[in-house]
């Protein structure tokens, strides 16, 4: 994989051109995307800046975000050929920093969970998750050292996990939407991949305009194991990941405790497909009515039942969130972060599927942040999701780091 901070060091200290950077990743995208499928247009070429505390990197940009030099279409024939007038908010901001938004990147249709085309780079057979397939796959495959992904679900962390890559979901609203398809507005929430921990935090930091972000990790974080069991079982695979990941926190100076989720936690879980759905309903209202049957056959499935969901559906779902948001802001009081599983297990055999986001949709109901880190061993990837207070982004980085390094020591 590429990294990130050491692309910017080689280009701050002389070794390195920002112009080359960019054409040593569009080289890469040539040799390796034909047989990962992660990579749909890229840009036309240019002069790449050569000042900004970006300058450099070449950025993947999901196929649902906007810009204004490659076409946008949603993963949906609806938008072949589209073309935003303008970027994205976020990509603006990319550009703004001397960051290249080289690569339109793989997503399945309008984020749903209709499969994209890409697979695993670990194992062809494999999916590489979604929505945010390609973005996952490109940083994993070495293609590009930073990519934009959105979650509603598990869109960000899952895909990250199954590709053995960092990538965070942000606390909601950090990063900006505007220019984003929309598939839940209480929901939707832009977060990054890159090859380290360390790497996601520098570019959070300078995207978001807030350098506390790359903040140190208390001397001895308390961290709160937990296994969400009212999702239900995570495979044994994925246990042992995150009992090592939580034996390597210790010996790094980590204090642990297990926590068990109170009854208003189930509760909203239960209540975050409603949510979504009732906004997918709307965001989506004019695809569904004009382009129904263009729709892959999953989300026409989710959005014809979503059709019967109440405004009161909508309302109590609403309220059980809002529940469960304060209840975890005062569960914070005694823990720095939280550690549980990143996903079900291994990134599941054939390409039929995504995956499973049932242990991400409460967090990203939540609004906090939360980070993957790869967990090293056979097979293919496997990851631990930590999981800070809202608007703690730095603490879910910080703690985040410190495991990964205690388990490359291990």
């Amino acid at each position: 994989m590429i990294s990130l901070l050491d692309i910017r060091a080689r280009v701050a200290d002389g070794t390195l051109s920002a112009a080359d950077a960019i054409q040593t990743a569009r080289e890469r995208i040539a040799a390796r995307d034909p047989a990962i499928g992660a990579v749909l247009r890229t840009a036309p070429e240019a002069p790449a800046p050569e000042s900004g505390p970006l300058a450099g990197i070449a950025v993947g940009i999901k196929d649902i975000i906007d810009t204004a030099d490659m076409a946008t279409e949603s993963g949906s024939e609806i938008y072949a050929g589209w073309r935003p007038r303008a970027d994205a908010a976020i990509v603006s901001r990319l550009r703004a920093l001397g960051a290249v938004p080289l690569a339109k990147t793989a997503t399945t249709a309008f984020a749903g969970l209709d499969p994209a085309a890409t697979v695993n780079p670990h194992d062809p057979g494999h999916t590489p998750g979604g929505s945010s397939s390609g973005s996952a796959a490109a940083v994993a495959a070495g293609m590009l050292p930073l990519a934009l992904g959105t979650q509603t679900g598990g869109s960000v962390i899952r895909p990250a996990a199954f590709c053995g890559i960092a990538a965070i979901k942000p606390s909601f609203r950090l990063l900006p939407t505007v220019g984003v398809k929309t598939f839940s507005w209480a929901l939707d929430t832009v977060g990054l991949f890159g090859a380290s921990v360390a790497d996601i935090a520098h570019a959070l930091a300078l995207i978001a305009d807030r350098p506390g972000i790359e903040a140190p990790a208390p001397e001895h974080p308390r961290l709160a194991l937990c296994l969400q069991d009212f999702a239900g079982s995570a495979d044994a695979d994925a246990l042992a990941a995150l009992d090592h990941a939580a034996r390597a926190a210790e010996r790094a100076g980590a204090v642990l405790r297990d926590l068990v989720l109170p009854e208003p936690f189930a509760r909203a879980w239960a209540a975050h497909p409603t949510v979504q759905d009732f906004e997918a309903r709307q965001a989506l209202a004019w695809e569904y009515a004009e382009h129904r049957e263009a729709l892959p056959p999953v989300l026409r499935g989710q959005l014809d039942r979503a059709q019967d969901l109440s405004a009161a559906d909508y309302d109590a779902a609403r309220r059980e969130a809002h529940r469960a948001r304060r209840l975890l802001k005062e569960l914070f009081a005694d823990v720095d972060a939280i550690l549980t599983v990143s996903s079900v297990g291994r990134a599941p055999k054939g390409l039929g599927s995504t995956g499973d986001a049932r242990f991400n949709r409460l967090w990203t109901l939540m609004g906090v942040p939360c980070v993957t880190v790869p967990v090293p061993g056979d097979g293919l990837p496997l990851g631990v999701q930590v999981i800070a207070r809202f608007g703690d982004d730095g603490r879910a980085l910080a703690v985040a780091r410190m495991i990964e390094g205690a388990l490359s020591r291990a």
